[in-house]
């Protein structure tokens, strides 16, 4: 008889131990200094006869270097690693049992610029403006030690250590328990795909990458070659760490289209089993969130049906089609986006240009999703790479009318995929979000400055236009300024997201994940998109002159809530007028009005 029992997850690795299969000789530097042999297996594990407690360093074949499995590293990446008791932390979230993560609403974060403090400590400030505002989740950009003061967390080299100028692993904990006191759950970013270049010293241990594929970054992560069964648990390790010893409650997995994997058993179906297991293990609903550019939404069926068996992926595609219907921009990927129709395909179909060739890819892309649940897909207006990836990082307020802003909010906010916004999205924050490193290697340092400039240029823009990753005042100009939502403007689009957010919790129809729950009707030519939610109708008029939408465009309307921007400042108290009469629905230009049984008004 088959048992129903989940697998006990694998425990962590105590300091002293470590899988070095190419050294010749490894000890363990203590704190005073004193060296301590480890003795080999034939695994190519080495191993202490005591685990060791307190500040250590390995010694490989003479070469000093922190532990590949580093629980915390006090004085950044090239410092002594230090272990940490995670059964000492007294955690207060004991009733905490997760959420499903279709009715989730995410917020990204990047913690270094979401507070004056730039911590973990610091974020716990602004939790309550997430649950005021009607978000469910945090999702907190990576967070593994990387070389520097600050980053965006791409570059992490020692993956099981809380960035140590974030608050280490003490933090970190201290965010989550408070995240959880609060009813929000934590996703954290993770990046398995390549390990980032100052500070990593993976090859001394190992085959942890491979050439037999390749990446933008260089060499593979070794999911499939000779060695590759540790790599994969190494990263299943590091996996179960933040859901077990931190509480996080879900993964959102960066670019695994950049997972090279021949294997039978794919390392992302390996991962998704074993959080499958942790989950029944610790009681607690746990989520998988793939970011991938393949279109290809065999990542999140269930293995039953062939799939890899992820919770959710990452789509660009209502982004770009958003983007370029409010922006007008054309250039590189946007140049296959931009008529409300390709707007209305993403809503009904998730992925667009299925069957037919993209032409910034100079080919067909993407698989129909068919009949998958649309609260498997992940959507955004705004997110931490389609504002910092643009030169100047600019925000959609940067780059279009409030009107139209918001128009974007409605349309994102209110389709039927999981949403996600980005931090300071809500009240329209003018900090731009840039793209910042500090590297203390000098070669490296101008080598990404260089690179920047190069990128952009090829696009037009003079090098001096480009900030200047390196520079200190790239980074600071990208912290958030909490006091503009003490000012009329940025109040009121605050006030209009938390409406929007309001009426999705509110309607079960705007929650519905089924393929038949959404329909789109669109003019291009007029201008205005009508977005069909089950009983409800998102009205958008997105031309610079107003429209009516014709009634048989609706179907059933009665005003809920609406915005204006000539009445920006009223929405706070009360929602614009929309005039409905018998040739339609009355628009002005650039707003949107959410419509539907008259007994809903708020």
């Amino acid at each position: 008889m088959t048992s129903t029992r989940p697998t006990p997850p694998p425990p962590a690795r105590p300091a002293g131990s470590t899988w070095a299969p190419f050294a010749e000789a490894v000890q363990l530097e203590d704190w005073a200094g004193a060296q301590h042999a480890l003795e080999r297996a034939d695994d190519g594990w080495w191993h202490l006869p005591r685990p060791h407690v307190g500040a250590y360093r390995y010694v490989v074949d003479g070469a000093v270097v922190p532990d590949p499995r580093s629980p915390w590293q006090p004085a950044g990446v090239g410092g002594p690693s230090h272990t940490v008791d995670h059964e000492a932390f007294p955690w207060a979230d004991g009733a905490w049992r997760g959420a499903p993560l279709g009715a989730a609403v995410l917020y990204e974060c990047h913690v270094g610029t979401f507070s004056a403090p730039g911590t973990f400590e610091g974020a716990i400030e602004h939790l309550d403006h997430l649950v005021d505002l009607g978000a469910t989740a945090l999702e907190l950009m990576p967070v593994a030690e990387f070389p520097g003061r600050w980053g965006w967390g791409y570059d992490g080299v020692l993956l099981f250590a809380p960035h140590h100028a974030y608050g280490g692993p003490h933090g970190l904990k201290r965010l989550v328990d408070a995240c959880h006191q609060r009813g929000l759950a934590v996703v954290l970013d993770v990046v398995y795909n390549h390990f980032g270049p100052q500070g990593n010293h993976l090859g001394r241990f190992g085959p942890y990458l491979t050439d037999r594929h390749h990446t933008p970054w260089g060499g593979a992560v070794n999911l499939d070659g000779p060695g590759s069964d540790e790599v994969r648990r190494f990263l299943c390790d590091n996996a179960l760490q933040w859901l077990r010893d931190y509480h996080v409650d879900g993964l959102r997995l960066d670019a695994v289209h950049a997972l090279v994997d021949q294997s039978a058993v794919p390392f992302l179906e390996q991962l998704a089993l074993e959080v499958h297991d942790l989950s029944r293990h610790v009681g607690r609903q746990l989520w998988l969130i793939a970011e991938s550019d393949l279109g290809d939404p065999r990542l999140v069926r269930a293995r039953e049906a062939g799939g890899l068996g992820i919770s959710a992926q990452w789509s660009d595609d209502l982004h770009h089609a958003l983007h370029g219907a409010l922006t007008a921009e054309r250039d590189g990927y946007y140049a296959d986006y931009g008529p409300l129709s390709t707007v209305a395909e993403a809503f009904e179909a998730v992925f667009t240009h299925v069957g037919r060739p993209a032409s910034s890819r100079g080919r067909r892309h993407g698989r129909p999703v068919g009949e998958l649940p649309r609260d498997r897909f992940v959507t955004a207006l705004q997110n931490h790479d389609q504002v910092g990836n643009r030169a100047r990082g600019e925000r959609i307020g940067h780059l279009v009318s409030p009107g139209l802003a918001a128009v974007g909010a409605a349309l994102a906010l209110l389709g039927p995929t999981v949403p996600l916004l980005f931090q300071g999205e809500e009240w329209a924050a003018q900090a731009p979000f840039l793209y910042f490193t500090d590297f203390d290697d000098p070669a490296l340092a101008e080598a990404v400055r260089e690179g920047r400039r190069s990128e952009f240029a090829a696009f037009g823009w003079a090098p001096e236009t480009v900030p200047d990753p390196q520079a200190p005042e790239t980074f600071e100009r990208s912290l958030l300024d909490w006091s503009e939502l003490g000012t009329e403007a940025h109040r009121a689009m605050f006030t209009w997201y938390r409406e929007l957010l309001r009426l999705r919790r509110r309607w079960p129809d705007l929650t519905a994940a089924s393929p038949e729950a959404t329909a789109a009707t669109v003019d291009d030519a007029a201008g205005w998109l009508a977005l069909h939610r089950g009983r409800l109708v998102v009205v958008a008029n997105l031309a610079d002159e107003a429209r009516v939408v014709p009634l048989e465009a609706l179907g059933t309307v009665g005003e809920l809530a609406g915005f204006d921007e000539a009445a920006v400042s009223a929405l706070a108290s009360s929602a614009m007028e929309v005039g409905v009469g018998a040739a339609g629905v009355a628009l002005a230009a650039h707003s949107v009005a959410v419509l539907g049984p008259s007994a809903a008004v708020p």
